[in-house]
């Protein structure tokens, strides 16, 4: 691994932990800054397949989804906060997003990244309730004058039943 390697990983895992951080301390303005204005916002459906029908595990991206949201609606979602009128976040999660084994597999040389990363994003509201989803985040990253933003996010969560009572949370 080359210095420049090491410099890219660094910068690349430090982004992502500020990225954890901004969620998990409610600041969801700075998040939305974080992702360019022709983001995409991806999270399919993981369904149980056989072996010979792995490739159909997930949902494509022109079937169902739990999320398929552009910037815009993910601007409308955290409006929706702001207000105090969403009853799946009233009263406020609190959330705890662990994001591991950071690893830049695609680099166009041209501040284009690809980059996976594995998440635990624990949740718990009330008194009683708790969520855990797992999974693995595939994004496409820029890295602009002020600095990385995402323009491109896809969640493959481990889970094919989701039990909690919303889906309310940003992965």
């Amino acid at each position: 691994m080359t210095l420049t390697d090491i410099n890219l990983q660094h910068e690349v895992t430090q982004f992502y932990s500020e990225e954890a951080a901004t969620l998990d301390e409610k600041r969801f303005h700075d998040w939305l800054d974080l992702f360019t204005d022709d983001t995409h916002y991806w999270m399919p459906i993981r369904r149980t397949r056989t072996v010979d029908q792995l490739d159909k595990e997930f949902t494509a991206k022109d079937e169902m989804a739990y999320f398929d949201d552009d910037k815009a609606m993910l601007e409308m979602r955290v409006r929706k906060l702001d207000t105090g009128y969403s009853w799946s976040e009233d009263p406020p999660s609190r959330t705890r997003h662990v994001i591991s084994n950071v690893r830049v597999i695609e680099n166009d040389g041209a501040n284009n990244l690809t980059v996976e990363t594995n998440f635990i994003l624990y949740r718990t509201r009330l008194n009683s309730e708790e969520d855990m989803w797992v999974g693995m985040r595939r994004d496409k990253i820029r890295k602009e004058a002020e600095g990385y933003k995402i323009a491109e996010r896809s969640i493959y969560l481990d889970q094919t039943v989701l039990l909690s009572k919303n889906l309310s949370n940003f992965f």
